[in-house]
């Protein structure tokens, strides 16, 4: 198999050029419901694997003795937009643990509230390693490593015991038997390639009620805690204008949703034991959203009104710089269904 094309992007009624990728949809036991493209490469989760990063300190008890609820659990589920809600919240999270900013290994980034606006800072405006977007899931690699024990100052180093208890719980949890392809994502944390039915299997996982007996093994009560922080919060989870808030407040509380970059897509649908993950071949997700809202028409997902917001997230076309409305995306996919 290959990537199929999921997206045209069309100029007028010319199609100028196109997206190709991979869908896999699953259940919580990992059985594939519906597919397209190539779905045995392994791909790199990227932020989407931000839940499952969180979820061994939480099995661990790590939010009871921190006194953490779920908002902070959102936070190190994020890729968060550096908005003031979300500096403060991994401020105090580091304050809890009686460290500051400078412990964070994730480096500095500028806010990508001004990158999806378009906007640009000002002059004399300043940033630290709290406004990087993956800021509260380094706070909670912070508070994992304190809970266990374990040193501080290298704690994104690929055999430091956190990174390997991420990886060795992944393993089990899925019934993995050979070691994750490693990599360093783009805020030095390890990161890990699977096939997208994985993916798409934890998202199943979290969305669930009750998790697999493999997954319950592993993480008791934890997946089903991250869904609910991400649903419940979902402007902490990602931020103004973005999509996987948009989604999130569509679902109202059904869908949970994670980007990662390079374009990889991870939803879990509850109310459908469903998971979903999607992999744009080139890297670019700017037609994601189209192809989110096309998988769930296929799946008949969403009541009238979930489905009414959905179309109106997609009605809107693509402008040029003095505003004119000159093209548009349009999906070109069709599930395979084996359900």
């Amino acid at each position: 198999m290959s990537a199929t094309s999921l997206i045209e992007v069309l100029r007028a009624d010319v199609p100028e050029s196109e997206h190709a990728g991979s869908i896999a949809v699953v259940g919580s036991c990992g059985r594939v419901i519906a597919y397209c493209g190539d779905i045995k490469r392994e791909i790199f989760t990227r932020s989407s694997l931000k839940p499952f990063q969180a979820a061994p300190f939480v099995a661990m008890g790590g939010l009871e003795r921190r006194g953490w609820g779920l908002p902070q659990l959102a936070l190190m589920c994020a890729s968060h937009s550096g908005e003031e809600k979300h500096v403060e919240l991994a401020r105090s999270m580091l304050a809890d643990c009686s460290l500051e900013h400078r412990h964070l290994l994730c480096g500095c980034q500028v806010p990508i509230a001004y990158t999806q606006s378009g906007r640009l800072p000002k002059a004399d405006e300043v940033f630290s390693e709290l406004h990087n977007n993956c800021s509260g899931k380094h706070s909670g690699f912070l508070a994992a490593c304190l809970h266990q024990g374990e040193p501080i100052d290298d704690y994104v180093a690929m055999e430091h015991p956190l990174q390997r208890r991420i990886r060795d719980s992944l393993a089990k949890a899925l019934g993995r038997d050979k070691a994750f392809k490693l990599g360093v994502d783009g805020c030095a944390a390890p990161n890990l390639a699977m096939p997208l039915p994985a993916l798409a299997q934890l998202f199943a996982v979290m969305a669930a009620e009750q998790s697999p007996e493999s997954f319950a093994m592993v993480y008791g009560d934890a997946p089903q805690r991250c869904f609910a922080a991400m649903t419940q919060f979902p402007e902490l989870v990602s931020g103004t204008d973005r999509s996987d808030l948009a989604l999130m407040n569509i679902g109202a509380g059904d869908w949970v949703c994670k980007a990662g970059a390079e374009a990889v897509q991870a939803i879990g649908v509850r109310s459908r034991g469903l998971g979903i993950a999607i992999k744009i071949a080139d890297g670019n997700p700017r037609a994601m959203t189209w192809i989110v809202v096309e998988i769930f028409r296929q799946l008949g997902i969403g009541d009238n009104e979930q489905k009414k917001q959905l179309q109106e997230l997609i009605d809107r076309p693509i402008r040029n710089v003095r505003g004119d409305a000159v093209g548009s995306y349009r999906p070109v996919f069709k599930l395979n269904m084996l359900a």
